[in-house]
């Protein structure tokens, strides 16, 4: 096991300038990441110079076996913390031989809407929550959780500290750290309601690297959950019953909501968002009716409301804002297994761009 160790961390900069690529894709089920490495015969630091690249579509749900080539486009870069050194992690999107964006690709159509010129003017800006569970690797129950049975009730546990109250800490931080280095803008970290139950938060970042930069964060922990022998769930509610679900509560703000009397356009928004609640409600996140039942700091799927400091709203103004008269809100709505792609464009587009 040493010598393996030691093969796996191999500096290879040392004998050579080629350096390992991780072309990374999102697979047919729109939550699974897929990924393949390839050699280059250097340092690579712009997308637009790496080469395009294919795969079997036929064994990810995502092309018909005799049709199966999909064409990986190369979006954005990001350092590998697993092999380190010049080594890349390279987030990709998928296309058909002809140019097409695959049906599963949610990033084009993002694209588009973040290099509409409402949008590039008002420089959207995004900070995503994700939360997630960590689960026993046989019997897939939470970690920490005594195997068939239960923990006691919520309540140490947001934030705790305690060999009884905080299970995984080890993989949290080794996801803190790795993300920092491979350069994802990862802004904190911390338990959440639930035991076994934690949350990361991605952000301030700019239209479409928000989403980037979420996904390249959830590889990061499922190759680490991997090693660490955990399941990484983003289930919505993972356990029924009095058990906090898992969200992505998404801020937001543009530069209008964020200079002087931006807590006018902020009303508008959300005003805005209201009106089209049940299309973003239904592109927000599978099994999300799970959760968003009006409990557990959640508003009820059926019901748009807003308020401020009001966890059990489906829009939440911060105090600051209020007082500040400017600022940002929080749109509490997205399950944990959203798509940030659909979730950050959909919500520059309502408030943005459409008009009712």
């Amino acid at each position: 096991m040493s010598l393996l160790n030691d093969l796996i961390n191999l500096n290879l900069s040392d004998t050579t300038e080629k350096i390992i690529a991780e072309y990374i894709w999102i697979g047919g089920s729109g939550m699974d990441l897929r990924s393949k490495a390839r050699t280059l015969p250097g340092a690579v630091t712009d997308p637009s110079k790496l080469p395009k690249w294919n795969y079997d579509g036929s064994s990810t749900g995502q092309a018909p076996g005799e049709d199966s080539e999909v064409i990986l486009y190369p979006q954005a870069i990001f350092k590998d913390p697993f092999r380190k050194g010049n080594n890349i992690l390279v987030m990709c999107d998928a296309y058909t031989p002809a140019g097409d964006p695959i049906p599963t690709n949610k990033r084009f159509d993002a694209a588009k809407i973040f290099t509409h010129p409402d949008v590039v003017a008002q420089e959207p800006w995004y900070g995503i929550e994700q939360e997630y569970t960590l689960l026993q690797k046989d019997t897939r129950w939470p970690l920490g959780w005594p195997v068939g049975g239960f923990p006691r009730p919520q309540g140490p546990y947001y934030c705790g500290v305690g060999a009884d109250k905080s299970f995984g800490r080890d993989i949290v931080d080794s996801h803190y750290k790795a993300c920092l280095y491979a350069g994802v803008n990862i802004s904190g970290i911390n338990g959440e309601v639930m035991p076994g139950q934690w949350e990361f938060q991605v952000g301030p970042s700019v239209g479409i690297s928000a989403g980037d930069q979420i996904w390249i964060a959830r590889y990061i922990l499922e190759r680490i959950t991997e090693i660490a022998g955990v399941v990484l769930s983003f289930d919505p509610k993972p356990i029924p019953g009095d058990w906090n679900g898992a969200g992505a509560h998404t801020n937001y703000s543009t530069k209008s909501m964020r200079n002087y009397g931006g807590i006018d356009v902020i009303k508008k928004a959300i005003e805005k968002l209201g009106l089209r609640h049940k299309e973003h409600i239904a592109a927000y996140g599978e099994g999300n009716e799970r959760r968003l039942t009006g409990r557990h700091e959640t508003a009820d799927i059926n019901t748009f409301s807003w308020g401020v400091a009001n966890r059990g709203a489906s829009i939440r103004v911060g105090r600051d804002t209020e007082k500040d008269g400017k600022g940002y809100f929080e749109d509490r709505r997205p399950a944990s297994n959203m798509d940030p792609y659909v979730v950050t464009s959909m919500i520059a587009d309502t408030t943005i761009i459409w008009k009712p």
